[in-house]
């Protein structure tokens, strides 16, 4: 039996009614054989029979297709019936029923939902039968229906597990490219950031080495972030979402490591800090601290220069809060409402601008802890404010 006489067969393999359907044929016309068939241009092909007569005709059994009448089915996609061939005008002399010897038939076309010619639910007999009658075509009709949308419905499945299928490997062969993309270029930032350390440490460097020094420090700084954003909208976007690593610990040692930071990247901006941290908060602390990093970039970003940048920090017995708020222009109607989006830059210089990801990476680690990311912008201020649960929702009660 060929490869695709065994996929034709083996679509029957989930369809449990055939057999019943043929037993009710046969029962009910007093037939003898009745098949499911496959009927293409140029291949007829059993798919399930119930054979009482010895026809000979089994499961992946074919036939030339043009000695058929189920041919003739196919190119009308209209049934033949046939009560008692020896007195039928057109059929009496016809090929096929003089080659295998039957003298009553019924040919029903079965068609999928979509319009297409699959092939035929068919019985036969060597003696006459009664079948030309609207109770029988009207359960060949129905049956035929029946097996149509089953075969339809099985190919729907097959689709649908081969796209999850395809999905899973994508989905693997985007966690191994995130994986390597930020092995590859993390490396090479972190042998900069350690070599730029030394120099800094350095008793014996003047002052335009170092100065070159911290610009090269601040400049791998800012690649990190940079870095960091692109790797979590590659996770969210292209993967499963982001991650997050839980643990319970005080966030002030996460806001000091911040804060020193851009002290030393922006020594030239003025910070009012505000911070009250006596309790412990449940979450990934590494994400919260790009959320924190974020938003003080962008308000040494885009915050007027000689105007304080206030950063509030507390918590309380039910939740973290963080609000960052700058001096400078409004934020208008029109780009708050796309703040929050990917690759959205605003209408700042080039100069200004990185990859448009820092607010909706920190909107989207804000969602990821069950918090809120929220933005207001007046002629005095603008603000924004970070809220979550100190401790994860869903673990309440248990």
């Amino acid at each position: 039996m060929s490869l695709e006489n065994h996929q034709e067969i083996d679509a029957f393999d989930s369809i449990n009614a055939v057999p019943s359907i043929l037993q009710v044929i046969c029962r009910s016309t007093g037939m003898g054989f009745a098949a499911v068939a496959r009927v293409t241009e140029d291949r007829w092909i059993a798919c399930r029979t119930l054979d009482l007569i010895d026809f000979g005709l089994q499961p992946g059994s074919e036939l030339q297709v043009e000695s058929t009448i189920c041919h003739e089915v196919r190119q009308s996609r209209e049934p033949v019936v046939i009560d008692h061939v020896a007195e039928d005008v057109f059929y009496s002399q016809h090929h096929t029923p003089r080659l295998y010897g039957f003298q009553s038939y019924i040919s029903m076309p079965i068609i999928l939902p979509d319009g297409t010619f699959y092939g035929t639910l068919c019985a036969i007999d060597p003696k006459p039968a009664k079948v030309k009658n609207l109770e029988v075509v009207g359960m060949f009709e129905l049956f035929a229906e029946l097996i149509a949308i089953h075969l339809d419905t099985q190919s729907r499945l097959a689709q649908s597990e081969a796209n999850l299928s395809g999905e899973r490997d994508s989905a693997k062969l985007r966690e191994e490219f995130i994986a390597v993309l930020g092995h590859d270029l993390r490396n090479p930032l972190a042998s900069i950031k350690a070599g730029t350390g030394s120099i800094l440490r350095a008793a014996h460097t003047d002052e335009k080495t170092n100065r070159i020094a911290r610009l090269m420090q601040n400049s791998v700084g800012r690649m990190e972030g940079l870095i960091n954003n692109l790797l979590d909208f590659a996770r969210g976007r292209l993967g499963g979402g982001l991650a997050l690593d839980r643990e319970t610990k005080s966030m002030e040692p996460t806001f000091i490591q911040v804060l020193d930071e851009f002290r030393a990247s922006a020594p030239d901006r003025l910070f009012d800090i505000q911070l009250s941290l006596d309790q412990p908060v449940e979450g990934d602390h590494s994400k919260i601290a790009q959320l924190i990093s974020n938003l003080i970039g962008n308000a040494v970003m885009h915050g007027a220069a000689q105007e304080l940048i206030h950063i509030t920090a507390l918590t309380t017995d039910t939740s973290f809060e963080l609000a960052v708020a700058n001096g400078g222009k409004p934020i208008s109607d029109e780009v708050r409402e796309q703040l929050f989006q990917p690759f959205y830059r605003g209408h700042q210089r080039a100069s200004l601008q990185g990859l448009g990801l820092g607010l909706y990476i920190s909107s989207e680690i804000a969602k990821a802890h069950d918090g809120s990311l929220e933005v207001s912008s007046t002629a005095e201020q603008t603000r924004f404010v970070f809220r979550m649960p100190r401790v994860d929702g869903s673990k309440a009660g248990n």
